[in-house]
């Protein structure tokens, strides 16, 4: 793995990763298990991919971890997901602290129990001081909730005379936006095969590479990682250009 990490580090390296963590419960239900025990594996896989994307120099990792859509989803699945969440940041703090990695969260957060937000807030807080990856879980998000809410806030501008709508660009919005932290992903990885985004980061994927993978996330490992930035790296990424303006650039 060492030999790996090297080779791709020769090359270019995305700053922002964000990945679609897909196929929990399938992989459970192919091992004849319950749900549940795909997002507890799936857990020890957020693990290995941040390890491996600090190594390799990643700024900003993002993890779809939970879609204001997955509210409909039967209350037990939900009930241990919220607790699943929470354990494992209480569990974890202290690995983020000790590998420099900070904490970030994007969602509706008035969705969320308030034990989770409690558990959260105070990684969030621990881990304010680390200046290397920035790990960042989407919970109870979804884009059109992002974007609607970004309209709702920019519309308060208007009307409150601070924000002419002829000086609204795109810049505007992207400042508006949850994840103006950061910048837009270079790469989105999509595990468990299915080829759609799910309502996720719709603004700022405009331009990413996009990696999809038949692999289960609870078996997503160091090496597909490894596999989806180097498919990256032979990307020829134009913007909207020529191939022939980008090379000349």
């Amino acid at each position: 793995m060492d030999t790996i990490i090297s080779e791709l580090k020769t090359g270019n390296i995305p700053e922002h990763v964000a990945i679609i963590m897909d196929g929990n419960g399938r992989w459970a239900q192919k091992q004849g298990l319950d749900r549940s025990a795909g997002h507890v594996r799936g857990v020890d896989t957020v693990r290995q991919i941040t390890e491996i994307a600090s190594q390799l120099g990643v700024k900003y990792l993002t993890l779809y971890a939970f879609s204001t859509e997955n509210w409909n989803r039967p209350q037990q699945e939900v009930d241990t997901l919220m607790n699943l969440i929470a354990t494992a940041i209480e569990r974890e703090t202290p690995d983020l602290i000790r590998n420099n990695v900070r904490l970030a969260l994007i969602g509706d957060t008035s969705r969320m129990p308030q034990f989770a937000i409690e558990c959260l807030d105070r990684c969030i807080a621990d881990t304010s001081r680390s200046t290397g990856l920035t790990l960042c879980l989407a919970i109870s998000y979804s884009s059109r909730w992002e974007l609607t809410d970004t309209m709702r806030r920019i519309a308060v501008k208007v009307k409150e005379g601070t924000l002419e709508p002829e000086q609204i660009t795109d810049r505007t919005i992207k400042e508006n936006l949850v994840t103006s932290f950061m910048p837009d992903p270079d790469l989105l990885i999509r595990t468990g095969g299915d080829l759609r985004v799910s309502n996720f980061l719709l603004w700022q994927i405009a331009y990413s590479e996009i990696y999809v993978t038949d692999t289960f996330w609870p078996v997503f490992s160091k090496l597909d990682f490894c596999n989806a930035v180097a498919h990256f790296q032979k990307r020829e990424r134009r913007f909207g250009l020529t191939g022939e303006q980008v090379r000349k650039s």
